[in-house]
């Protein structure tokens, strides 16, 4: 690559910024430029949809860093800025406006869009997408007890914003195609526990429902479903999945495959542009270098570390097993590892205790887990997953020895 001395992200989400700290903390003297389109710093989006949303935290405690730190270590972060065109022969990012600004290593950080309704009165008013802060601060004024909430979309966003708007007395049905939430993210036994749960805390669900047609004028009044039935609503969140954000990417030529393709090094078939995080798609080190593209904050943290290790020359970074967390009510559901692919699951603990793990199995190799309530198991299960150790089902499963112990014995 020759020598770096401009380091140019475009994306000042978490990978984005994650990436311009971990160069300056690697050593990397150089200019770095962080471009983002949202008009505040890189901040944390999972409490988006939880705490952020419930009023429990404001905007400061969102942010990876205080405003001022950028400046403090030559970080140039702009702000409500679009790149528009990459140049890969010249090296340089055009921004809105015509300005061009030239790099010798180029990070894609440019994160996922969430899929619009493809359904006529998709844009009328009180129809609200989750993704930013400026989405939630959108919502947040009509998020009151007593009004009538639709959530089109059973995935961990759909559940987590129903469990708020619970708590805070919204009347809420989630709409879902499938015959069951969280199809694509977990078994079908962990799945029906958590659709017991919202159940149990008075979310009304529509399995195998059809949204046809939001209905309203200026404002949403309620959705029209397939089979002809109309529910009314205040309120209509979207929460069908996101689409990786890949648009300069194409138009300057990369690889795309569900994502921007990279190499270990999450190098793309440009050997002087990196992508990372919701964009990227990379083989995965723990899963047989299956080239996957993860939406995780773990994913956007190892994006980071990697190319600050790769541009300023450090020894291989040691990736962790993927994981993930949702908050639903007084339920934390960690996941280690990926679950796709498995052949037998196997439980410890009861789900009648609301606090239980699940663990994957693909032949004899422990693949994943789902704990609820189980942090002990949730981490014993990543550490085996990590260093490529596994347990018997019958011994994973025995409560009378302590996780750590087991983990201690695992081969």
């Amino acid at each position: 690559m020759g020598e770096i001395k401009r380091v140019i992200i475009i994306g000042a989400g978490q990978a984005g910024g994650e990436t311009a700290q971990r160069l300056r903390q690697a050593g990397f003297t150089g200019d770095i430029t962080l471009i983002g389109e949202e008009p505040c710093p890189p901040y944390q989006r999972p409490p988006l949809s939880k705490a952020y949303l419930a009023g429990k935290v404001d905007m400061d405690r969102l942010l990876l860093r205080p405003a001022n730190v950028y400046s403090e270590e030559r970080i140039a972060l702009l702000t409500s800025v679009k790149a528009v065109w990459i140049d890969r022969a010249g090296k340089k990012v055009r921004i809105e406006g015509g300005r061009e600004l030239p790099y010798d290593a180029l990070v894609l950080a440019t994160g996922a869009r969430p899929r619009k309704l493809p359904l006529v009165g998709a844009d009328l008013e009180g129809v609200h997408l989750f993704r930013t802060a400026a989405d939630i601060d959108a919502i947040r004024p009509r998020f009151v007890a007593g009004a009538k909430l639709i959530v089109i979309g059973a995935g961990y966003i759909g559940l987590e914003v129903a469990a708020v708007a619970r708590q805070t007395g919204l009347d809420v049905t989630v709409i879902e195609t499938a015959v069951r939430p969280l199809a694509r993210v977990t078994s079908p036994e962990v799945a029906g526990f958590f659709l017991d749960e919202h159940t149990r805390q008075g979310v009304r669900f529509l399995l195998g429902g059809q949204p046809a047609v939001i209905k309203g004028k200026e404002r949403v009044t309620g959705v029209g479903l397939a089979d002809g039935g109309e529910l009314p609503a205040d309120i209509v969140v979207a929460g069908i999945g996101v689409t990786p954000e890949t648009t300069l990417a194409q138009h300057c030529g990369l690889t795309i495959e569900n994502g921007i393709v990279t190499d270990a090094q999450c190098r793309t078939s440009d050997p002087n542009i990196f992508a990372i995080g919701d964009c990227a798609a990379r083989p995965m080190a723990h899963f047989d270098q299956r080239v996957c593209r993860l939406e995780s904050v773990h994913n956007a943290v190892e994006g980071a570390k990697i190319v600050a290790g790769v541009l300023t020359g450090q020894s291989a970074h040691n990736v962790e097993a993927p994981w993930f967390w949702s908050d639903q009510y007084d339920l934390k559901l960690q996941i280690a590892g990926l679950f796709q692919g498995y052949d037998h699951v196997v439980f410890r603990g009861v789900m009648a205790d609301r606090s239980f793990a699940a663990f994957y199995y693909k032949g004899e190799k422990l693949i994943a887990v789902d704990a609820v309530n189980r942090p002990g198991e949730y981490l014993g299960a990543k550490m085996l997953i990590q260093s490529g150790r596994t347990l018997p089902p019958d011994v994973i499963t025995d409560e009378t020895r302590p996780m750590k112990e087991l983990v201690a014995s695992a081969r």
